[in-house]
């Protein structure tokens, strides 16, 4: 497989229990555009689907534990082993973007405020057990 500068050196790959569901969320709460989506031979779970969001992309799947259970979602592993931080333009785009996940079913983790290393940020934990930050330079007028 030759390189391709189009995908992002790092991409998050979440694995959670409902894929349907939670594409079906992130595109509510997180504006996401499915640009893929594979399901599995059962036709149930999501073997494998691209996600846009936030000028970025990740990738999801649902849980296979009949093939190891080496990746399983946070609910049932017991919780998130990982936030996934989006770094924004503004710190109105992360007010926002928190406020419309919240409004969409997200638990609270840490409501915006300006911290000390001058910045706007926000932690949420969507309904699939994954934890998102939002951050945002402060800028000079603030």
């Amino acid at each position: 497989m030759a390189y391709d500068p189009d995908i992002p050196p790092i991409q998050v790959h979440l694995c959670v229990r409902g894929g349907k569901a939670a594409v079906a969320w992130y595109e509510t709460a997180f504006a996401a555009v499915e640009t893929y989506e594979q399901m599995a031979e059962d036709e149930a779970r999501i073997l494998h689907a691209n996600l846009a969001l936030f000028d970025s992309e990740i990738m999801l799947h649902d849980e296979f534990p009949e093939f190891g259970g080496d990746v399983m979602g946070p609910d049932t592993r017991g919780g998130a082993s990982m936030t996934v931080s989006v770094n924004l333009a503004t710190p109105e785009k992360v007010d926002a973007a928190f406020a419309r996940a919240v409004e969409a079913g997200a638990d609270v983790v840490m409501k915006p405020a300006d911290v000390f290393w001058g910045a706007r940020y926000a932690k949420l934990r969507d309904p699939f057990g994954h934890v998102w930050a939002f951050n945002a330079p402060l800028g000079s007028g603030r």
